[in-house]
């Protein structure tokens, strides 16, 4: 069963009680992002999120990481272009104690100016070892062109030239702004007792401020473009990226089954025809990349650079042939099966469940249900998968860095 309930200061909480477990995840769930940035502070809610564990007004950096290992748990953050989540996962005795430690660190962070310019260091060489990963880099930086001068297409990380300049003044200028009630929701999954619960969230978030709900602005517009980089490495890295539909569209569910019969597993139709047939890449897949206002569906491969123009020929006909001849009722009723199994089986984790409901209230202000979902994705039908990719596949307005 989930309860949800709305602190005094409009945090909105979500809470599923799972009797059966010993764990509880928590997360505290920020609607601030690379999205939210602007060219002058993009990087900012990277940068806050780091600070948030370089010590509070009651804890050092190292107080964050000792308390939390010895009552056996973990901690740990993550920015999306669309929000940030700070998290702990222990056990049920040692849930009020967890709490505390996040509430600290998002009410009392102190930002301190020394440590500020050393942790800027540290994501500077995090930046540069991004660069030198071409795996990922492809992905990012397609975004990035493809949302041109948009936010949304912002790096999370930021720019390294604007990055450095970071100072206290402006993290706590940003800080202010996108930190305050209206933007955060906290999900709580596991085994816990709820009113006690809600009592220690109350104790230690209802004392942010109120605020005002962030604003994504105007949505990007989708521009075909090619992007290419050279790198000294032995492989071409290679991703496609097509306009697609939000996080918010009913659509979500027939890409969700288009992907998987596509890419997104290894008896798809694209790994088992190009890598497994033909031998042409090692790595390949298909995947969608959805938010509030806009969305791509995405395939990667990588592949030996004689071989890129075959592997691009491949991929198309792959699709064209899904389009024209769709595809078959035995196909569709096994990537409905394993679908429907994922999402039962990471229904089984308290984590996996925090996190689904913390995103879903956050960004889509409602909570989704597994029976709902299950429902959903089993309407899908082949016509669906085929129409689906007769949309999105249009040549003119495919993105082919290379």
């Amino acid at each position: 069963m989930t309860y949800q309930r709305t602190m005094g200061n409009g945090i909105r909480v979500v809470m599923e009680e799972m009797p059966a477990y010993r764990s509880v995840s928590i997360g505290i769930w920020v609607k601030v992002g690379s999205m939210y940035e602007d060219k002058r502070n993009n990087g900012m809610a990277h940068v806050i999120e780091h600070m948030m564990f370089k010590g509070t007004s009651r804890r050092t950096a190292a107080d964050i990481a000792n308390e939390m290992t010895a009552i056996g748990g973990n901690m740990d953050a993550f920015t999306c272009k669309d929000c940030t989540c700070y998290y702990a996962k222990t056990l049920d005795i040692y849930g009020k104690r967890a709490v505390d430690i996040l509430g600290d660190m998002l009410c009392n962070s102190l930002f301190d100016a020394g440590e500020l310019r050393k942790e800027l260091g540290v994501i500077l060489e995090e930046i540069d070892m991004y660069e030198d990963s071409p795996e990922d880099l492809v992905h990012e930086y397609l975004q990035k062109e493809v949302w041109k001068d948009h936010p949304l297409g912002y790096l999370i990380s930021g720019e390294k030239d604007q990055v450095a300049v970071f100072n206290r003044e402006r993290v706590m200028e940003f800080f202010r702004r996108y930190y305050c009630a209206e933007n955060i929701v906290i999900s709580v999954a596991g085994h816990f007792d709820r009113e006690m619960m809600y009592g220690w969230l109350c104790d230690s978030f209802e004392g942010i401020s109120r605020g005002k709900k962030a604003d994504p602005g105007k949505a990007p517009v989708y521009r075909p473009v090619v992007w290419s980089q050279e790198k000294d490495i032995e492989q071409n890295h290679l991703c496609l990226a097509f306009d697609c539909c939000t996080l918010l569209s009913e659509e979500r569910y027939v890409m969700t089954v288009a992907n998987n019969l596509l890419g997104g597993n290894m008896n798809s139709r694209l790994f088992m025809k190009i890598r497994d047939e033909l031998g042409l890449t090692y790595s390949i897949y298909s995947y969608g990349s959805s938010y509030e206002q806009a969305g791509l569906f995405q395939i990667y491969a990588a592949m030996q650079p004689s071989q890129t123009e075959q592997v691009l020929e491949a991929i198309f006909n792959e699709n064209k042939r899904i389009i024209h001849e769709g595809v078959s009722e035995e196909e569709l009723t096994i990537a409905l099966q394993q679908i429907q199994a994922e999402l039962i089986l990471g229904y089984e984790s308290s984590y996996n469940r925090m996190n689904s409901l913390g995103k879903s209230l956050l960004i889509r202000d409602c909570v989704v249900s597994l029976e709902e979902d299950l429902e959903k994705i089993g309407h899908v039908s082949c016509e669906d998968v085929r129409n689906f990719l007769k949309v999105i596949y249009r040549e003119k307005d495919a993105a082919l860095p290379w």
